[in-house]
């Protein structure tokens, strides 16, 4: 398992969650994106289709239904019911609730001192399970730079 962590300096969630669901999308990934309130996953339900006039993420939430035909689904719950194999976790999450995905990207808010926190806990569990782990940041001009890696060692004779 891979999983990736934004920490979100300059952008907000609103801005790069749409742009690593394109990605996502843009890949044939199917992907689940989580979040803890209603309100919340309808928000991002609409961001989805007005981010970019340009771009269209087929998507959906538990409010819109066929929940298996969305490669993009977002959700309050903890099933996986698109299939994905990668999930995004907009409010922290656990590493049980990470394991049955190929990847999760966990985007956290920079400025807010409890999801740091959350990040860096979720790090260290990643970590000691042996998945692969990847620490993004902004810079001044918004991309994201790789500023910590860490890949456990293979093997003997692999």
């Amino acid at each position: 398992m891979r999983v990736d962590f934004y920490h979100l300096q300059r952008s907000t969630l609103e801005q790069a969650l749409p742009k690593l669901a394109s990605l996502c999308y843009s890949r044939g990934l199917r992907l689940l994106i989580k979040t803890s309130l209603s309100d919340r996953a309808e928000h991002l339900n609409g961001l989805l289709w007005t981010f970019d006039p340009n771009s269209w993420i087929p998507h959906g939430s538990e409010k819109d239904g066929n929940e298996t035909e969305q490669p993009v689904f977002i959700t309050t719950g903890e099933a996986n019911p698109n299939g994905a194999t990668v999930v995004m976790l907009t409010e922290g999450g656990a590493l049980d609730e990470i394991r049955p995905f190929e990847r999760c990207l966990n985007l956290f808010d920079g400025r807010d001192e409890e999801a740091v926190q959350k990040a860096r806990e979720l790090w260290k569990a990643v970590v000691a399970e042996g998945f692969e782990a990847y620490y993004w940041q902004q810079n001044d001009r918004g991309q994201w730079e790789m500023k910590a890696s860490k890949v456990p060692e293979t093997q003997e004779g692999e």
